[in-house]
């Protein structure tokens, strides 16, 4: 049974900066269940798009990957010994536990775990290239390299998933999703000082765009389409087809 996330129900004379330390790590499957609506269908659908798109021989990069749910998703649904994935966070509280997570299991595919950023991982011979909620973590300015090193990467018909926090673009909607946000975590236990408390943890260090923003830089790096498969209030995943 996952650790209960209660990392913010006690009050705190000053919140810092949110990081995936061992504490996060300790309660991650817990916190993010609660925190993002259709997590696991997310998860699952990682797997069904691996199945499809995955081809023999090649490389599956799962950048920022914390506790490896979606390369070990990729690894289960892909036919044996189809590719290498290669398992990268740059918390080292998160790869510890994510290789003792892959260690357990029989898998048909190998996955290699390591400590790295997305901005300066090396992707080759890829068909698929996973960010499951990492983006939103990472500088502003630093977002379209990245994007790019992930098409220089890709085979040609390779996909590159992206699932991030987004904001809507008009100020009433985006009110209106962050307050079914809200009501969502509420509904999963989370108190209102939980709410508050992580919310200013997360304040400079997450920080997210609209899905134009996101659609504009993967076309403007030269993806041909750019798919968003699922939104669930300000929550979305989307597919880019090289």
């Amino acid at each position: 049974m996952a650790n209960k996330d209660n990392i913010f129900a006690t009050p705190r004379d000053h919140v810092g900066d949110f990081c995936f330390d061992d504490a996060v790590a300790d309660v991650f499957p817990d916190m993010i269940n609660r925190s993002v609506p259709g997590y696991q269908t997310i998860i699952d659908t990682i797997g069904e798009l691996g199945q499809a798109y995955v081809t023999p021989h090649s490389n599956v990069f799962d950048l920022g990957c914390s506790l490896g749910a979606a390369s070990l998703s990729v690894a289960r649904r892909c036919p044996a010994n189809q590719c290498d994935i290669f398992a990268i966070d740059s918390s080292e509280a998160m790869v510890k536990r994510c290789q003792r997570v892959v260690d357990a299991f029989n898998l048909p595919n190998a996955i290699h775990v390591s400590e790295g950023y997305a901005q300066s991982a090396s992707i080759n011979n890829a068909s698929m290239v996973i960010m499951n909620f990492t983006m939103q973590f990472i500088a502003p300015d630093e977002r379209r390299e990245i994007v790019k090193r992930v098409y220089d990467g890709l085979n040609p018909g390779g996909i590159f998933v992206l699932s991030e926090k987004v904001q809507h673009e008009q100020e009433a909607g985006n009110a209106l999703i962050n307050t079914l946000h809200l009501n969502f975590k509420r509904h999963n236990g989370y108190s209102e000082l939980e709410i508050s408390q992580k919310r200013a943890a997360l304040e400079n260090v997450m920080l997210i765009d609209s899905f134009s923003t996101h659609e504009k830089r993967l076309r403007n790096v030269g993806f041909s389409d750019v798919v968003m498969w699922y939104k669930c209030y300000n929550f979305m995943s989307l597919v880019a087809i090289k």
